[in-house]
């Protein structure tokens, strides 16, 4: 596959996930005539012999249940995306007997990956290291992402040197963020044209001193639930440049909110260019901070209708995602909860407030308990479908239930109109199975058009899937690199014309749990056979635009260069 170099000039637009009136759809005429699927791809083929290690115990410490993250990225800009898996460790609970590794797969481009973990010096596994989550970017814009691992324990900055390997940083540039972390959101909070990076903590936990939780009279241990454990304030730290970051966790305002939180997006809830957060939070309200702008937010979980259920009652929120599902131009929000608490799709009423309105997806996970999770163009038809990964975090429960089970099946959702509708049927054999999965990733490993997806499973290997009839439908892919907006260009918003027929999309940071995705953005057009424009607003407020761009290719979209295509591997 090749790529091909475009510097562009002129007009756009880009949002998450914003998309014009249903029955314009290019993409709706397909839909019946072709059906997507995933297809695992065995370690055999992947070459991905990874296995999660969750560290289980009698004494059930509360980490044992999170499981792992992990995510694409491309570490060494060879146009295909590598893996980064996160994995336990030493803690204050916790002395393996064997060492237990953070692993990095390179893509060799053939369908293989090749474990390259040592010589990049990114296994992490020392004492304080009980990974959790990663987080990729180009914090410094030399051109190279960079990787943010967060622990139970003491977080890990590691700078990519652009020779196959990273260095440690993290003490110089004051990430550390210890305790207990979970998700990373790298986002530019302030339009200073530096990537920012947001990281959530969860309850306050020492292994040394456990609860008990259980049945006394049988010396039966169970996990213990969040709600016995205190809350903490999560961490923002501003990006100073020359490799520094500031913490501004009280000044903005984030601290002063303690949460207990797992999942976080960033995304513009109000269309003020601003970027804001969402936060899920486990048995405590759910976090959106609203950015003022000057540097400070303001928490409107209550008030917008996203903290508590309909109930009035606080629930389990593990993974969340952003996007304009049914096109109205407002971005909406998502957060997976646990069995009997229903997911929630939150849909944006344009005055900061919302409506839950989840249709086909409250009865499909009602038993299920909802972890990683991502809006994405599955089928390339222009509209963000959505696939769920589940497991419950106690691996007792079916002692205690007969409905609810440990392991649970994979769910996806088609938008068809701006509604959902479970697919899980028809989408593939690996819908069939159950698992217990935590982090999800997606991304298009083996540069065909069409988005895959990665399952990180608690305690056991992750599975690998393969996008089967998305690139069916016509897309042209996008790697945006910008030059005076965040080197991420979170927040550019894409805009692409099919025949008069324009689409939106707001490039978003984070989502999913524990877990980030490909950095580039595949617009879906359906059957056409051509785009006539595609307009993106930088971050900066530049708007660049490309006419008639070529399909079926990825394009290098350079901000504030004149349009030049150079075909380039």
């Amino acid at each position: 596959m090749k790529y091909f170099l475009l510097l562009a000039s002129l007009a756009l637009v880009l949002g998450s996930s914003s998309f014009q009136s249903s029955k314009e759809r290019v993409g709706q005429a397909s839909a019946a005539a072709q059906r997507v699927t995933f297809a695992e791809v065995p370690p055999a083929q992947s070459k991905i012999t990874w296995v999660h290690d969750n560290a289980r115990s009698e004494l059930r410490h509360l980490p044992e249940t999170c499981g792992g993250g992990g995510l694409f990225f491309d570490y060494d800009n060879d146009g295909w995306m590598d893996i980064y898996l996160v994995n336990s460790g030493p803690s204050d609970f916790y002395a393996p007997k064997t060492p237990i590794k953070n692993a990095l797969y390179r893509n060799n481009g053939d369908g293989s990956f090749s474990d390259v973990t040592e010589k990049a010096g990114v296994a992490c596994g020392q004492m304080g290291h009980f990974g959790m989550g990663a987080a990729a970017a180009d914090y410094d814009a030399d051109g190279w992402q960079d990787l943010y691992v967060t622990n139970y324990g003491t977080n890990v900055l590691f700078h990519n040197n652009g020779n196959g390997t990273f260095t440690n940083v993290t003490d110089k540039a004051g990430v550390a963020a210890p305790n207990w972390s979970t998700c990373a959101t790298w986002f530019d909070y302030d339009n200073d044209s530096k990537l920012d990076l947001f990281v959530s903590s969860f309850v306050q936990y020492s292994g040394t001193g456990t609860i008990f939780c259980g049945d006394n009279r049988a010396g039966r241990r169970y996990y213990c639930v969040p709600r016995v454990f205190k809350p903490r304030p999560s961490f923002l730290f501003h990006n100073e440049g020359g490799g520094k970051f500031l913490d501004v966790s009280k000044d903005s305002g984030i601290a002063a909110a303690l949460g207990k939180s797992f999942g976080s997006v960033a995304t513009d809830v109000n269309n003020d260019g601003l970027m804001d957060l969402f936060v899920a939070n486990d048995t405590l309200a759910n976090f959106l901070f609203v950015n003022k702008g000057k540097g400070k937010f303001e928490e409107i979980g209550l008030v917008s209708g996203v903290a508590y259920s309909d109930a009035g009652a606080p629930r389990s929120g593990m993974g969340v995602d952003a996007t304009d599902y049914d096109g109205d131009g407002w971005q909406d929000l998502f957060v997976a909860n646990i069995d009997q608490e229903l997911f929630s799709l939150y849909q944006n009423q344009k005055d900061l407030t919302f409506i839950d309105r989840p249709g086909e997806i409250g009865p499909a996970t009602r038993l299920l308990s909802g972890w990683g999770l991502r809006f994405f163009d599955y089928d390339n038809d222009a509209d963000p479908d959505l696939i769920l990964a589940n497991g419950h975090p106690d691996d007792m429960v079916e002692i205690q239930s007969l409905k609810v089970k440990y392991k649970e099946p994979l769910l996806m959702f088609e938008n068809i109109n701006g509604t959902y509708k479970n697919v899980s049927p028809v989408s593939g054999q690996v819908f069939n199975k159950d698992f217990p999965a935590r982090g999800l990733s997606v991304g298009d490993y083996d540069n065909d058009g069409d988005i895959d997806v990665l399952i990180i499973n608690n305690g056991e290997a992750p599975v690998l899937l393969r996008n089967e009839g998305g690139n069916q439908n016509n897309w042209i892919g996008l790697n945006l690199v910008a030059t005076r907006s965040n080197p991420g260009a979170v927040g550019a918003i894409i805009t692409w014309d099919v025949g008069g027929v324009k689409y939106r999309r707001l490039k978003t940071a984070g989502g999913s749990y524990l877990s980030s995705h490909d950095p580039r953005e595949i617009l879906g057009i359906g059957r056409a056979t051509k785009v006539d424009s595609v307009e993106i607003k930088w971050p900066s407020g530049r708007v660049d635009k490309l006419t008639n761009p070529p399909v079926k290719k990825y394009l290098k979209v350079v901000e504030g260069q004149p349009q030049n295509l150079t075909d380039k591997p």
